[in-house]
């Protein structure tokens, strides 16, 4: 006599093929390759949820440089002035200001070359 599990093989099916939404062919309809796909997808967000932070910071720091360089300095030494002239304001708001307001930009650029 074979032993059935309720409902629970079917809600953990479900689940899966709920995750699976909007994958192409097998891989959203048949659970055994959806529930690969989903896993990969699953281990592939993960991963890039930090590689996302990395590239987000490598793209402020390239948007500083260029506005700092139009400005007649290097990234690194405005980043030092910015240390010793006591302007605490992280990359991404400064990447912001070049690139939406350089009227803002300009003013701690003068602050800092003081």
């Amino acid at each position: 006599m074979r032993i059935k599990r309720g409902n629970a093989g079917v809600k953990r099916h479900k689940k899966i093929l709920k995750l699976a939404k909007g994958f192409i062919g097998a891989r959203s309809r048949i659970f055994k390759v959806a529930n690969i796909a989903v896993m990969k997808a699953l281990k592939y967000a993960y991963r890039d949820r930090r590689t996302t932070k990395r590239n987000m910071r490598r793209l402020w720091i390239v948007r500083i440089n260029a506005a700092v360089r139009e400005r007649g300095m290097s990234y690194s030494r405005f980043v030092n002035a910015c240390k010793k002239a006591n302007i605490v304001v992280n990359r991404k708001m400064l990447a912001d200001l070049a690139v939406k307001d350089p009227e803002a930009f300009n003013v701690i650029f003068e602050t800092i070359s003081k």
